[in-house]
């Protein structure tokens, strides 16, 4: 059972958007939690974005075997880093996604669903990829490809290389 967390505003149909193409790719149910409060602790006024990891505090561990995924529309920032367009946690189980960085609007373009809906299935698919174990994959159509930026994101398939399919396969099994 993969279960999408919203943490904050998100819209109900990206929301029921995204649960499909997950169950696909990972061959799980999924479900959709109530919405969380974005925590007013994970605010940094001078950057003007969440710290990730207090976000992804927030969502609740699974069941043994199960995954949950908080996706939250805000933008998102891990030390070192600029931004964040998603994190996963180091003990398998838990990820979190922005869609902020994914709409073309925030870059100064016209709104484009589809688009959003593209990038948030790449996203989540990776982060949830790492909950299985994978690592970053230096295929840069891999979907465990790291994304520097919008573009690796978007150039990158939408699924799994044959290396990181057999990894996912075994950490779904173990």
């Amino acid at each position: 059972m993969i279960t999408l967390v919203p943490i904050g505003e998100v819209k109900d149909a990206v929301l029921k958007s995204l649960a499909p193409p997950l169950a696909e790719i990972f061959a799980q149910e999924t479900e959709v939690a109530g919405p969380l409060l974005l925590p007013q602790g994970g605010w940094s006024r001078t950057r003007r974005q969440y710290l990730a990891s207090a976000l992804l505090a927030l969502v609740p561990f699974p069941a043994r075997g199960d995954r949950a995924l908080g996706i939250a529309d805000v933008d998102l920032y891990a030390p070192g880093l600029n931004f964040v367009f998603g994190i996963a946690d180091t003990d398998g189980r838990r990820a979190l996604i922005s869609l902020a960085r994914l709409r073309p609007q925030f870059y100064g373009s016209p709104p484009d669903d589809a688009l959003l809906l593209q990038r948030a299935v790449k996203e989540a698919v990776h982060e949830l990829g790492h909950t299985y174990g994978l690592g970053h994959c230096r295929d840069p159509r891999c979907i465990m490809f790291f994304s520097n930026t919008l573009h690796d994101t978007d150039v990158k398939g939408p699924g799994f290389c044959a290396a990181c399919n057999k990894k996912v396969d075994r950490g779904m099994r173990g």
